[in-house]
């Protein structure tokens, strides 16, 4: 079994699939832009990846059940290092100070960030992380932001 697609809820379509699209390099796939039902099918190389469906209002909260974060493996710390320079240019706010570990001594690590409607987010590589400190002693870095 693997993952198909994820599917989030939204409260604006044109700021989150521009947010998404900009952040991951996606493609709209289909999408309806006006009407009462608000969707878009973002993917890459005609694969769907992702669903925004605007029909929130609000914002995320992590105090309630249901998901904690995504997480998005990229190739190596240098895209990590270009996805945080992306994100920093688009003034989007991070959980830690730039990249770090998943945990202590762990090499894999990457930058913690929010999407425009306060999802937890999350871009990291399996190895080159390790130069950095681990913001939560004792635990995963990626449980608690």
């Amino acid at each position: 079994m693997k993952t198909g697609h994820i599917a989030l809820n939204v409260t604006d379509l044109a700021r989150s699939t521009a947010f998404y699209r900009t952040v991951f390099a996606l493609e709209v796939i289909g999408e309806r832009a006006d009407g009462g039902q608000r969707f878009a099918f973002l993917g890459r190389d005609g694969a769907l990846v992702l669903t925004l469906w605007q029909q929130s209002t609000g914002a995320f909260t992590s105090d309630r059940p249901g998901l904690h974060h995504l997480s998005f493996e990229v190739a190596d710390i240098d895209a990590v290092r270009e996805a945080e320079a992306l994100l920093r240019g688009m003034g989007v706010a991070f959980a830690y100070d730039g990249i770090v570990p998943h945990g202590e001594g762990a090499s894999s690590g990457g930058i913690f960030f929010t999407d425009p409607d306060g999802l937890r987010l999350e871009i990291y590589a399996p190895s080159g992380a390790d130069t950095a400190d681990a913001p939560t002693p004792g635990a995963p870095t990626c449980g608690f932001f």
